[in-house]
């Protein structure tokens, strides 16, 4: 994936993000009557302009496409003529100011609710929740959950789909104590029986180095693979030590392997680890010394990789983990909606719980991280790169809700103050909290694009 695909694919998923939050606040400012004079997608020198005839509002596109505004008339800003003043933005009631700040991040969530529903409506074969793998000296295995069973509920939640599984477990991102699961066991052809289990938890995923399923010891169903290699990366550990094609990895470090997955988490876990690796090839067994590479994913957890793949065969997954999804238009509606909000309070608890400290500050991520998993998402096809967009745009209007100076959120404080007491607040007031506001916002880009780096 070249540094030009990375850099599209993240204007293809910012630009119109950024876009549809300013004109949120541009539409509601025109329709309540106040005057625009700027609207501009990106920050800095103008790449193109104009202006239009009929309004006099100048539209831009700027050069640094990692924000965008909207200029009002506004006499804290400059003069207004005194036939223009009742367009002022300054000069309208609280109410009315209050629309036009909430708007954009309201835009943006809405349009979170547009593409999960467009994502909802095709009909969809997935996975059900039925166990396919339990790993060794985990939770799920102390409590005794076993391959087969069928996870529908957590918490309380029902869990259709691994997705609504994994939301619900990273509400409980950062904790400690149990979790409550609820198995649907088959106990004989035509029975089953519902158990519920307590599975002890501690400081859950708070670092993220594992997946929430992971941690807790329970996986997806997942085809047997043939540990064959189909085909070696030029340059990798791989083709250094000697590996080739067509060879079927029978043991690691001695453990026999028989599953392509199970060849997998033993390279991940093993960066920068010399490994033997026991190869069949021409009916002969040979030892080869592998070290992987180490390279850390998007989320910055360091993983071991050698460059190897599997060879491509066909494989059939098992009615009884298999089902067909398809929601009418109005159900794709309610489930687009829930997903938004879910994904709404989840970001806020993530906030809340790295403020106390639950969960820890590398999971802040910055534009080199965003732009990384865009172009990764654009790779994958359209879904997935719709999907991500709608995750950015839920967590852009959530952050911009927040009651800093700054954003949208500290000038809707300062607002409703204003309604409650009938009188704005103090310049004074708000120039210091503009200096607050800098600060934090300051502070949490040098942190993000410090993560960024460590990560990069």
């Amino acid at each position: 994936m070249s540094i030009l695909f990375i850099v599209f694919a993240a204007l293809m998923l910012l630009g119109p993000l950024i876009a549809i939050h300013e004109f949120g606040h541009y539409w509601v400012a025109r329709r309540l009557g106040v005057k625009v004079l700027v609207y501009s997608i990106g920050f800095g020198p103008s790449l193109l302009q104009w202006t239009s005839k009929k309004s006099g509002i100048q539209y831009r596109f700027a050069a640094f496409p990692l924000g965008g505004y909207v200029r009002m008339l506004d006499e804290r800003e400059g003069d207004v003529p005194k036939d223009q003043v009742h367009l002022a933005f300054n000069r309208q009631s609280p109410w009315k100011r209050i629309a036009i700040v909430a708007a954009g991040p309201l835009i943006n969530l809405l349009l979170a609710v547009v593409l999960f529903w467009a994502l909802y409506l095709p009909a969809s074969e997935q996975l059900n929740t039925r166990i396919g793998r339990v790993l060794e000296q985990t939770p799920a295995a102390q409590v005794d959950l076993r391959i087969g069973d069928k996870i529908t509920a957590v918490d309380g939640q029902a869990t259709p789909t691994w997705e609504k599984l994994n939301y619900a477990l990273l509400e409980r991102m950062g904790e400690s104590g149990t979790l409550a699961v609820q198995v649907e066991r088959q106990v004989s052809p035509n029975g089953t029986q519902t158990l519920e289990k307590q599975l002890p938890i501690e400081n859950f995923i708070k670092d993220q180095s594992q997946s929430p399923l992971q941690s807790l010891g329970f996986m997806p169903y997942q085809p047997k693979i043939k540990p064959v290699i189909g085909e070696i990366s030029s340059g990798g550990a791989a083709e250094r030590q000697g590996m080739k094609v067509g060879d079927e990895i029978t043991a690691i470090n001695g453990n026999a392997v028989d599953d392509w997955y199970q060849v997998v988490e033993y390279i991940r876990q093993s960066p920068e680890k010399l490994m033997t690796f026991t190869v069949l090839r021409n009916a002969q067994s040979i030892d080869l010394k592998v070290m992987p590479q180490a390279r850390k994913d998007a989320m910055g957890t360091e993983t071991g990789f050698i460059g190897a793949g599997i060879k491509a065969e066909s494989f059939v997954i098992p009615d009884a983990y298999k089902q067909t999804i398809q929601y009418s238009p109005m159900e794709a509606l309610f489930r687009a909606t829930d997903k938004t909000w879910q994904l709404s309070v989840m970001t806020v608890n993530g906030i809340v719980k790295m403020v106390k400290g639950l969960i820890g500050l590398d999971n802040l991520s910055g534009p080199i991280t965003i732009a990384k998993v865009a172009g990764q998402s654009a790779e994958m096809g359209w879904q997935t790169f719709f999907s991500f967009m709608a995750l950015m745009s839920v967590s852009l209007g959530v952050l911009n809700l927040l009651p800093i100076p700054m954003l949208d959120g500290g000038h809707l404080v300062y607002y409703l103050i204003e309604l409650i007491r009938g009188r704005p607040v103090s310049e004074q007031v708000q120039m210091f909290g503009l200096k607050i506001g800098m600060a934090l916002l300051g502070m949490m880009m040098l942190l993000a694009l410090f993560n960024d780096f460590m990560r990069f």
